[in-house]
């Protein structure tokens, strides 16, 4: 197959504010960065810019430096913390243009999903501001026992300490503000670890709160960034000054995050393969156009992403041929463009194994009904069907364009098909029937069902997380504020 793209336009012009590119915020300062790599154009390879690469010794250095500022930040009044989270979404908004270039450069993704990505950030440093004004308790009857009688009671929420965020690479400017804005507002100072792929766009972001932070009278260091690999998560992850992590990625290193990170506070967004359920009175216009706006967005490179279609056999058949005769359709190539559907994957390792999936799977017997080829680096949208329990593309988080297809008995079959999955995280069911959507929301065994649209939809300001392997915790400004703090109870005896 040929892995050269075919030529594009000349990579558009990023201009980056100085110092992003060989520093790290660490501390109150930029600590020039002993090495770099360089981010590359998952499109077609080229350079994008150099990126400073962290150490362990800074990951120690960030961690002891916030653990000095812990109670100045908690002490940080509501209308300063508020101010400042205002502010990032202010100053996101003047960039958005800049930054949506440079998220297409460094993720690869296609510029609509990048342009989505820069809205739903600013909309998180929106509600996140709103807030801070509700992170408190309340009284509770203690005279409601006998012990209690002449006591007075009440709790109040507690920043729970220095906070590490670790975001995945597909949507890495909004991932890391889902972890820096609700630890701000709960008054815990934050160390954000981007993926190595993709620092650049959280980068810029750090060094925009850092100013709301300086322009407020806050230290800039309640918020630093340390890039690296492995090990300079782990010594994040692990540091005895570290009170709580979030980290979004693959279940594999979110286990060993929790496992390692143990006795600290844990909040997992992991992997999914998300299902999509057609009944068999479902609209099966807009189902077919779900499973392909939801299966092939960011390039199928999202948690949520429609990967199982599972369809009731009456339907089944006809539902197929839709989603077949959508996918000619989808317009693959540079994600510069403004009509480019679905593009490359982030690195050659990434689509070289959505391959090979796809290639097990029709060794296992699987009919490729559309795409499971490659045009360049790009693979083109597949539609799978008959693929069998324990072939990875079904079983596992596949991340890429690819969309499996499933015939079932009935809806109940259908349930238990998608309860099947080790995974928990999103679910969608299209159907007429009211009874059968209130079914599925107390059957199917999810962090999130939803009825008639994509599972894809996540709204930023609703609780986000998943059950079984899926993760622990939720996401979303009101959510994370309460992982980010603790109760502490007060008791007054009159």
């Amino acid at each position: 197959m040929n892995a050269s793209p075919a030529p594009g336009p000349p990579a558009p012009v990023v201009s980056l504010p100085e110092g992003l590119t060989d520093s790290l915020p660490v501390g109150e300062e930029w600590v020039p960065a002993a090495l770099s790599e360089p981010v590359r154009f998952p499109y077609d390879g080229s350079e994008v810019a150099p990126a400073p690469v962290g150490d362990e010794a800074l990951a120690r250095r960030a961690a002891e430096h916030a653990a000095g500022l812990r109670r100045r930040i908690a002490k940080m009044p509501t209308r300063v913390r508020r101010q400042v989270l205002a502010g990032v979404a202010a100053a996101l908004e003047e960039v958005a243009g800049g930054m949506e270039d440079l998220l297409v450069l460094e993720t690869g993704k296609p510029r609509a999903d990048c342009r989505t990505e820069v809205v739903r950030a600013i909309a998180t440093w929106e509600a996140a501001a709103g807030e801070v004004f509700h992170v408190h308790g309340e009284t509770v009857p203690l005279d409601g026992l006998p012990s209690g009688d002449g006591m007075t009671g009440y709790w109040t929420r507690r920043p729970v300490g220095v906070v590490v965020g670790v975001a995945g690479f597909n949507y890495p400017m909004m991932l890391a503000s889902h972890k820096i804005a609700p630890a701000l507002a709960a008054g815990c100072p934050v160390i954000v670890k981007p993926a190595p792929a993709t620092p650049l766009a959280t980068l810029w972001l750090v060094r925009l709160v850092r100013e709301q932070l300086v322009a407020a009278g806050a230290p800039a260091g309640a918020v630093q960034l340390v890039t690296g690999d492995a090990a300079v998560g782990e010594a994040l992850t692990t540091h005895p000054e570290v009170a709580a992590v979030s980290f979004t990625g693959s279940a594999g290193i979110g286990h060993r995050i929790a496992r390692q990170a143990a006795p600290r506070k844990v909040v997992l967004e992991l992997g999914s393969n998300a299902a999509l359920v057609v009944a068999a009175d479902a609209d099966l216009d807009a189902a077919a156009d779900a499973v392909v706006r939801g299966g092939l967005y960011a390039s199928g490179q999202a948690c949520i992403s429609v990967q199982r279609v599972i369809a009731v056999e009456k339907v089944a058949g006809e539902l197929e041929r839709r989603i077949a005769e959508r996918l000619p359709h989808i317009v693959v190539g540079d994600p510069r463009e403004e009509e480019t559907r679905v593009s490359a994957l982030i690195d050659e390792a990434a689509t070289e194994r959505v391959c090979s999936w796809i290639k097990r799977a029709r060794a296992a017997g699987a009919r490729v009904v559309h795409g499971g080829t490659r045009s360049g680096r790009c693979i083109t949208p597949t539609l799978l069907t008959g693929v069998p329990d324990g072939e990875p593309a079904w079983d596992e988080e596949i991340f890429g364009p690819v969309i499996c297809l499933r015939a079932v008995p009935d809806l109940e079959a259908a349930y238990a098909t998608v309860n099947a999955s080790r995974y928990g995280l999103h679910a969608a069911v299209f159907t007429r029937d009211l009874g059968s959507a209130f079914d599925a929301v107390e059957e199917l065994e999810a962090g999130g069902v939803v009825i008639n649209e994509v599972p894809g939809y996540r709204c930023d300001i609703a609780p986000y997380g998943g059950v079984k392997d899926s993760g622990t915790g939720r996401e979303g400004p009101r959510f994370a504020i309460e992982e980010m703090t603790v109760t502490r109870m007060a008791v007054f005896r009159r």
